[in-house]
């Protein structure tokens, strides 16, 4: 993705959230200068992956297959192995109409995906074989909102504003908009997006970036290099 793009979805993003009543963290407004100015102060921040995220998963067809993320918090793998401490994370997505994030599943990571407003969200799901891997041929059994929904393969599950699902490690799932753009809320527990995810085909998880242009804000994904 060229740098251009990416800061051109940043701003697009930032007024589609401030149009649903959601203010992003302090954070989120720092140029590139001042993170690196912060650093030290924000090695919280960045050892926990928190800020901007956008991907076309190194297909460079954002619009087709892509996702823009914002991390607004995350814990620790140590206290979750331990069972107690911040066990939990928060991010907020943007889903445009037919935009596709394609099959995945996690290891780890058990999640609330949550209509926070605009259309409607399609999740397509399919579930696991005997050894984990992607079935075309499973179902299983997910939550909406805290009811049991059972939900054969290839079966899609549209969640209008307000609702939610529950998704666990092994069940593979997809999503779009419908009907136009979607805010989208998740809550989990500790996210690591290098290790836990499992996609159902071999692609990335970052977009590869031309420079062709300075970034607007770092993401999640440059700290690395601009910051380390």
């Amino acid at each position: 993705m060229k740098r251009s793009r990416i800061n051109e979805i940043i701003r697009e993003s930032e007024a589609f959230i401030r149009s649903h009543g959601f203010v992003l963290p302090p954070f989120a407004n720092w140029t590139p200068e001042e993170f690196k100015a912060r650093k030290d102060e924000a090695k919280a921040i960045i050892d926990a992956r928190c800020g901007w995220d956008i991907t076309d998963y190194g297909r460079g067809e954002y619009d087709r297959m892509g996702l823009f993320l914002f991390t607004l918090r995350n814990g620790r793998l140590a206290d979750l192995q331990q069972g107690r401490g911040m066990c939990y994370a928060e991010k907020l997505l943007i889903s445009h109409e037919d935009q596709l994030s394609p099959h995945h599943t996690h290891v780890i990571k058990a999640e609330d995906i949550i209509n926070r407003g605009g259309a409607t969200l399609v999740i397509e799901l399919f579930g696991s074989d005997e050894e984990g891997r992607f079935s075309e041929n499973h179902g299983g059994t997910v939550y909406t909102d805290g009811l049991p929904r059972p939900y054969g393969p290839g079966e899609r599950i549209l969640l209008a504003p307000g609702e939610s699902i529950t998704l666990l490690p092994g069940d593979w799932h997809a999503f779009w908009g419908q009907g136009g753009t979607v805010l989208i809320g998740e809550v989990s527990t500790v996210n690591d997006d290098e290790t836990d995810n499992v996609f159902r085909e071999p692609i990335g998880r970052f977009a590869d970036i031309e420079e062709d242009e300075a970034p607007l804000r770092l993401l999640v994904s440059d700290y690395r290099q601009w910051l380390m």
